[in-house]
């Protein structure tokens, strides 16, 4: 703005072509043009112009430039075959027209929905609270590719968006957590983690309906932590952070003087004789532990006691075959070899999978990776409860799943009643939640890498848990993808996973996609036409559609009355989650959201309107990880630095 364009005439003309042809008619382009005089013109002098574009006057009236002062106009031109933009003296002027500067944007539609206005409020006003100067401009959905960096949104096709997780940690906020915060009430993360916040923790943290994961941690806040907080905590529905606030308590009784300093002559009267007791404990510890581990050696048979059957440990081979009576019921196939049914002292069946000789994978990868996977816990993963690495032995010890897998379900292999819509639905989101706690939850994040519908098992009550993690492999923050060589099952595997080696969540969500066509359909991933054809699930779905019916896709044993809307909705998403390209596939966050309005629209089927929030609350996501390094929500949307 410190330098204009001018001529020794009485106007400026310019005219141009659009680079891009097929653009001229079909788009339309916003024109901005700035002026500020930079002369102090003498006071007989006049500088005044009309501002015409494509032979429009832009100008209420003739118009002369503010001395050092920026200013400007601007307005919509739908596209032409040619643009001129004139600036014309008019005839009271003695000097010529000027041009500082002047700018060109393409329009182009915003394709998804603006964010839920409350939404909206509530981010505007936590940015205008603690001046966050990021990119943090505009709408905070959308446009989806510039959404506000550390949030997450769902993108549902016919509603508004909203806000389901918030990663704000280290953005540098001061102050009382916000009661804004409380107003984003589809939230399901928080991480604060790592600013400067002070005061109390808020009990309306407590009141969001979705919150599974909330971390305080490395902040100054001080108090007792509410009530509401610690019985989502204490139950499950909610992993909760609040390490590293050197005044934080679990109990509001003996909160009192939390806040008042201790002199060092007392501190240390009341620390070292702690210390001490403390440590001769742990070395007497140490010396049983050592004790009984020699006692353990030179014994020549039986187990452990029972006591020492804990979960994440390691077991001896000796244990597995006297808790699996030598390995004598085998109940499938895993990655490894046969998978043997077993019993711990305590009653509680297990799941022990052995090693084959042919297997490529080494002890010490095997070990580290067993190791990783002890520390990952969650409702709607299959837990290890510990594994064996004992000289060339090595297994995996799993919680055993009654009710086997969704494959044999599907496919009329199981014994149990055919499922209903609404039991296929709830599988899916409880798969769903797994994959998501793995790809967002989890630092390193994990990939699973062979998801399909044997690998998703049953409980009791037909809930579904992720199982077999052989083949997951962690991939670093800085990472978008991992390259190595394709690993999973044909007809679930991601076919640019296949051909370029690039492995991504989103190969995951092309995954899942086939599992959710599975449950539509009842098809397996391949389907025969005739004894030398096949077809993909997807294909024949899209065929179908394209031909018929969404009746006609429908699983002929789905027992029961389903809402057809809700069928349409997730044969929708499945085909969204298996497309070509990787970034035109939803995140795990927005396939849940997804499902989750899925269950809405079959919940009002014959005027049940069953509350989503009561009947499937998100203790299915609740996050478990707390190791040193796990866990940590890494949710964050990336988006330019400037709008």
């Amino acid at each position: 703005m410190q330098n204009a364009a001018t001529v020794n005439g009485s106007r400026i003309d310019f005219s141009w072509g659009p680079s891009d042809r097929s653009e001229n008619i079909s788009s339309s382009y916003f024109f901005v043009f700035y002026f500020s005089e930079l002369q102090n013109v003498r006071s007989n002098a006049v500088r005044q112009f009309d501002i015409i574009v494509n032979n429009k006057t832009w100008n209420a009236q003739p118009y002369t430039p503010p001395f050092l002062f920026a200013d400007s106009f601007s307005g919509i031109v739908q596209g032409l075959a040619s643009y001129s933009v004139s600036l014309v003296a008019t005839e009271n002027a003695t000097l010529p027209p000027i041009l500082n500067a002047m700018e060109m944007y393409l329009v182009e539609p915003i394709t998804e929905v603006t964010t839920d206005s409350g939404d909206a409020r509530a981010m505007m006003a936590i940015q205008e609270n603690f001046g966050v100067e990021k990119n943090w401009m505009g709408d905070p959905c959308a446009p989806k590719a510039f959404a506000w960096i550390g949030l997450t949104c769902s993108y549902p096709p016919a509603y508004a968006s909203r806000i389901t997780a918030l990663n704000v940690s280290s953005f540098g906020l001061a102050g009382t957590i916000s009661t804004d915060f409380g107003d984003l009430n589809a939230l399901q993360y928080l991480d604060l983690s790592n600013n400067n916040l002070s005061g109390t923790i808020p009990n309306f943290l407590g009141q969001l309906p979705f919150l599974i994961f909330l971390d305080l941690s490395s902040n100054d806040l001080y108090g007792a932590i509410p009530d509401s907080l610690l019985q989502k905590s204490q139950n499950g529905t909610l992993s909760l952070r609040v390490g590293n606030n050197a005044n934080i308590c679990a109990n509001g009784t003996a909160c009192g003087s939390s806040r008042k300093k201790i002199n060092g002559a007392l501190l240390a009267a009341i620390v070292i004789p702690i210390v001490a007791v403390i440590a001769i404990f742990v070395v007497l510890f140490l010396l049983l532990h050592q004790k009984l581990k020699g006692k353990d050696k030179r014994k020549a048979t039986g187990p452990e006691d029972e006591s020492a059957l804990l979960e994440n440990r390691e077991f001896s081979y000796r244990e597995l075959k006297h808790i699996t009576s030598n390995f004598s019921q085998e109940i499938g196939k895993g990655g490894f070899r046969a998978v043997f049914l077993g019993y711990l002292k305590n009653g509680n069946s297990v799941a022990v999978k052995v090693r084959s000789d042919s297997s490529s994978q080494g002890g010490k990868e095997f070990l580290a990776e067993a190791q990783h996977l002890t520390r990952i816990h969650h409702k709607n993963l299959v837990s290890l409860i510990g594994y064996c690495k004992d000289k060339n032995h090595l297994a995996l010890v799993y919680e055993y799943m009654p009710k086997g897998n969704l494959q044999d379900h599907l496919r009329g292999c199981s014994t149990s009643k055919p499922l209903t819509w609404e039991q296929r639905l709830h599988i899916a989101l409880d798969a769903a939640q797994g994959l998501e706690y793995l790809h967002i939850a989890c630092k390193p994040a994990l990939i699973h890498r062979d998801v399909k519908s044997n690998n998703i098992l049953l409980t009791t009550d037909l809930g579904a848990k992720i199982a077999d993690f052989g083949l997951t492999k962690a991939f670093g923050d800085s990472k978008t993808h991992i390259t190595t060589e394709p690993a999973g099952t044909m007809g679930y595997l991601d076919p640019e996973y296949f051909r370029s080696y690039h492995i991504s969540e989103k190969s995951d969500v092309y995954s899942f996609g086939v599992v959710l066509l599975e449950l539509i359909t009842g098809r397996p991933p391949v389907i025969p036409v005739s004894d030398s054809v096949s077809v993909h699930v997807g294909e024949w779905v899209q065929q179908s559609l394209d031909h018929g019916t969404m009746e006609s896709i429908v699983d002929a044993r789905m027992v029961g009355d389903h809402d057809i809307n809700s069928v349409r909705k997730a044969a929708d998403l499945a085909l969204h989650c298996k497309r070509e390209v990787p970034r035109e596939r939803p995140t795990m966050a927005e396939v849940v959201a997804q499902l989750k309005e899925c269950f809405e629209l079959e919940n009002r089927l014959d005027g049940r309107q069953r509350s989503l929030g009561s009947n499937f609350p998100m203790e299915g996501s609740a996050l478990e990880v707390e190791e040193e390094q796990g866990g940590d929500i890494q949710a964050v949307a990336a988006g330019p630095s400037m709008r």
